[in-house]
């Protein structure tokens, strides 16, 4: 797992490799990651925007950009976390993922960018 804080908010993210969803023979290798997102600052704050950097071994590189994260805008007290799962193909047995996510302070409306840790995606096969 790893974990980032920036402008008051903690990212953490684990993740996963998804050998039922993989087809090493075509290169399509499927990952799952889990991301916290945990509120440290002492005013509310909402999601609005995600921005993916992915990074494949094989030198191809992809942006993702859009509203919220997995269809919602949450929203975050003092103190409180939430957590989805999403997932990521790649083409090749490693890659990693970076990135941004658009915040707002909800007390004085102002916006900031928090920013994703990076984080690998490593078929298990491949460490030893």
């Amino acid at each position: 797992m790893v974990s980032k804080i920036s402008e008051g908010i903690e990212i953490s993210v684990e993740t996963f490799y998804q050998p039922d969803y993989s087809n090493p023979v075509s290169g399509e290798y499927m990952f799952a990651y889990r991301i916290t997102i945990e509120n440290h600052n002492n005013f509310p704050v909402k999601l609005h925007r995600r921005h993916w950097y992915i990074v494949d071994s094989n030198g191809s590189n992809r942006e993702v950009e859009g509203e919220g994260v997995v269809g919602v805008q949450p929203s975050l007290q003092p103190g409180e976390r939430y957590q989805y799962v999403s997932g990521c193909n790649l083409r090749s047995e490693m890659g990693k993922m970076y990135g941004t996510y658009l915040m707002e302070n909800l007390h004085s409306k102002s916006q900031f960018d928090v920013n994703i840790p990076v984080f690998e995606m490593i078929v298990p096969f491949k460490m030893n």
